[in-house]
């Protein structure tokens, strides 16, 4: 198992924006276009990048359908996208377009028989989002917080054919306040499969750390705002992660 960095591109109104901890009013706009923030990240070296509609997660409207699509096209490396994701007539059009792998979040919880579906078909083109406060799930661009513990879900989700899953702590995303480590590394060792780290992420450090426990089933983490302000610069992430892993 590869230990990967993804580079997070949030989409809403068709620009590449930022929210704080999940908050739609504390907003920053990082680029007109999202197509320019790809090329700059596969530029500096990243082998992956993770989309967000942000739009979809909160209402449902694939709305920036032809701004994925378009990045999709011209991206050189795969791409993986995520919100709203909640039927298999838009998991098809996201692969269709040739997104490389599709995360599911509020769905695992409001439509299970929708995932287990999507799993059964799809198997490895499929990430499962978990998105958790306190260590409970929350859903809906996580406006709603259910009474489910994370461990729980991610091992219902394992028994359907779940490889992949992305926890975000949300109390840290978008605060540059450190990655949890623990708890992502507690979420692997639950359900015995590979999960990215999403959330926090604010220095190498944090990257080093994660990359320590890529043995124990931490396969990646995606990076958003300290990529956007500079306090981490990619090619500085990717050379840390391969010094851990003795590359």
């Amino acid at each position: 198992m590869e230990f990967v960095l993804y580079p997070a591109i949030d989409i809403r109104g068709g620009k590449c924006v930022r929210l704080t901890q999940g908050d739609y009013e504390r907003e920053t706009v990082y680029a007109e276009d999202p197509l320019e923030m790809a090329e700059r990240w596969i530029e500096a070296g990243a082998e992956w990048l993770h989309l967000v509609d942000l739009d979809a997660a909160r209402s449902g409207e694939m709305v920036n359908l032809p701004v994925i699509e378009k990045l999709v096209q011209a991206s050189s490396v795969p791409v993986q996208v995520g919100g709203g994701v909640r039927d298999l007539e838009r998991l098809k059009k996201l692969l269709g377009i040739g997104v490389s792998r599709v995360v599911i979040g509020s769905a695992a919880i409001d439509h299970p028989e929708f995932v287990r579906e999507a799993l059964s078909q799809y198997g490895k083109q499929i990430a499962i989002g978990l998105d958790a406060r306190d260590g409970k799930v929350a859903t809906h661009g996580w406006l709603d917080l259910s009474e489910v513990r994370v461990e729980e879900l991610a091992r219902e989700m394992v028994s359907y054919g779940a490889e992949t899953f992305i926890f975000t702590d949300i109390s840290r995303d978008g605060m540059l306040s450190g990655v949890n480590v623990e708890a992502v590394r507690a979420l692997a060792q639950a359900c015995g499969k590979s999960v990215i780290a999403s959330g926090g992420v604010r220095s190498l450090e944090d990257i080093r750390r994660l990359a320590q426990v890529q043995g124990e089933g931490v396969a990646g983490a995606i990076i958003g705002k300290a990529l956007y302000t500079g306090a981490v610069q990619l090619p500085q992430a990717l050379k840390a992660a391969a010094e851990v892993q003795g590359k």
